[in-house]
């Protein structure tokens, strides 16, 4: 999504506490909205509200969580109450929800509570313009909508995803739709032959929006910005301010003869053996109709990504005979498509770059892990290669580490990397010093030199040890041999001598 002004960045916090706690925070937040709060946010606090129950597992047989914050508002004869209960007789993300909020407000106010003075302005919004993104291929595109309220306008932004079924990956409300329109047309402008941007019929808008939530919201686990489940709530309320969503035709189903007729089609335009070009070009376009129905052969590189994870993640099975082909044959794929498409040659230029990288990754992820452990070993007998193998695993057993919440592979036979490995092992309370010598131990058992600690280790697997209690004896054997603790210089032969000793 392009980088635009966020309104109230603040995300959603997550529950911690007791249940009833948390509906007490809720009702003190909107006591604490005073006499004439602006309606959009009231509107935007009750969907920040409800985002925090959005991926909360619901048990069988149990209440939503909205339904239960309705019932437990309406025990409570307080303003806080009333102005919960206004809020989300509008806001509420269901028919069901929005009828329990209002049942429940008229039991409050029939308990002598007046209604919030500002309760009548809430979802009058009036739709303006809506507008669009992308990139040429449709891969994804990122939509904003225009509502006023009164003297008060805003945006909705969506990032639309359709290499997922047009699915919806991030929401936020923007204070200056303006802005954001002006950054998109300098976008488009900037690059026109690889951006697009057009205006979008309110009512196909809202038809965007709305599959692409419910699209997402079916997922198990979706992967959305922190926005998103924010946000949700609000867009919901301001799209039943657009006309009803626009009907799409319903999109017939491709017979056997169709799609052998389509791949025939390829393979004699691909120039590639026509087995591998058969086989291949079959789950491609499979790939098309599951998750692009309406337009199968559209190509984009984040379509093929997602195809290439497919084929990694064993979503698609491709005969073994086949696989060396994969990256010819999608290449040829991605020309025969994009020609099909008519795009520019800057576009098919820029696709076939993007996706020669994919291709790039997907070749390093199909070569098994176990190919980073024999890096550099050079012509060995079988029974060596196996002793290094188990030297090295030894010495590395994992090649994943976490950095920023995301699992990486790092390549060992890189010592930067292996070193990154290493403290991402380490014990968080393990001392500096401590951690460069286990990183160094490390190194000396990938490289084999000396090749007396691999002996050391092989006595005290014999004596039983595991490997934290090897490290230590190892650490303590270099530890002891330490001639200046600053620049970690030891003695060589005192070193050798206390690890003849280790078992």
């Amino acid at each position: 999504m392009s980088p635009v002004s966020r309104a109230r960045k603040k995300a959603p916090q997550p529950v911690t506490h007791s249940v009833t706690g948390l509906f007490k925070d809720v009702l003190n937040d909107f006591s604490a909205l005073g006499a004439d709060p602006a309606p959009v946010d009231v509107e935007l606090l009750a969907s920040e509200v409800l985002g925090q129950f959005h991926d909360l597992p619901v048990e069988d047989g149990e209440e939503p969580l909205g339904l239960e914050l309705i019932a437990f508002a309406q025990r409570k004869i307080t303003p806080g109450a009333a102005a919960l209960l206004a809020a989300l007789k509008v806001v509420a993300e269901t028919d069901v929800e929005r009828k329990a909020a209002d049942d429940g407000l008229q039991v409050v106010l029939g308990r002598g509570i007046p209604a919030p003075a500002w309760a009548a302005g809430l979802g009058l919004v009036t739709a303006g313009e809506c507008w669009r993104t992308g990139d040429v291929y449709g891969d994804e595109s990122s939509l904003l909508c225009v509502f006023a309220h009164d003297d008060q306008v805003h945006g909705l932004l969506a990032l639309l995803d359709f290499t997922e079924g047009g699915r919806v990956r991030d929401l936020v409300v923007i204070e200056h739709p303006a802005d954001v329109l002006a950054e998109m047309r300098q976008q488009a402008d900037a690059d026109p032959e690889l951006v697009v941007l057009e205006a979008v019929e309110p009512a196909e808008a809202h038809r965007l929006i709305s599959d692409g939530l419910a699209v997402t919201d079916h997922l198990d686990e979706a992967d959305v910005s922190e926005d998103y489940a924010r946000f949700h709530a609000v867009a919901l309320t301001w799209c039943r301010a657009l006309p009803e969503p626009a009907l799409v035709p319903e999109v017939a189903a491709w017979s056997d003869d169709e799609r052998a007729a389509v791949v025939e089609q390829f393979v004699a335009a691909s120039g590639e053996e026509a087995g591998a070009a058969r086989a291949i070009g079959a789950l491609l376009l499979e790939h098309g109709l599951r998750t692009d129905p309406a337009n199968p052969l559209r190509v984009g590189p984040e379509k093929v990504a997602r195809f290439l994870e497919g084929l990694l993640g064993e979503e698609y099975e491709l005969d073994a005979d086949h696989e060396d082909a994969v990256e010819p044959v999608v290449l040829a794929w991605v020309q025969w498509t994009a020609e099909r498409a008519g795009l520019s040659e800057t576009a098919v230029a820029a696709l076939e770059e993007a996706v020669a990288e994919y291709l790039g990754e997907y070749t390093d992820e199909d070569d098994s892990p176990l190919e980073h452990y024999f890096g550099e070993l050079g012509d060995l007998s079988p029974s060596e290669l196996a002793d290094a193998l188990d030297r090295r695993m030894f010495a590395v057993p994992s090649l994943t580490t976490e950095i920023e919440d995301e699992e990486v592979d790092l390549d060992p036979t890189d010592p930067e990397q292996r070193r990154a490995l290493v403290i991402a092992e380490a014990d968080e309370d393990e001392e500096e010093q401590r951690l460069v010598l286990r990183a160094t131990i490390v190194d000396q058992l990938w490289d084999d030199e000396p090749a007396e600690a691999w002996a050391a280790v092989q006595r005290l697997q014999e004596a039983e040890l595991d490997r934290d209690e090897i490290f230590e004896q190892l650490i303590d054997a270099l530890e002891n041999s330490l001639l200046d603790s600053e620049t970690l210089e030891y003695d060589a032969d005192g070193y050798l001598e206390a690890l003849a000793e280790l078992g």
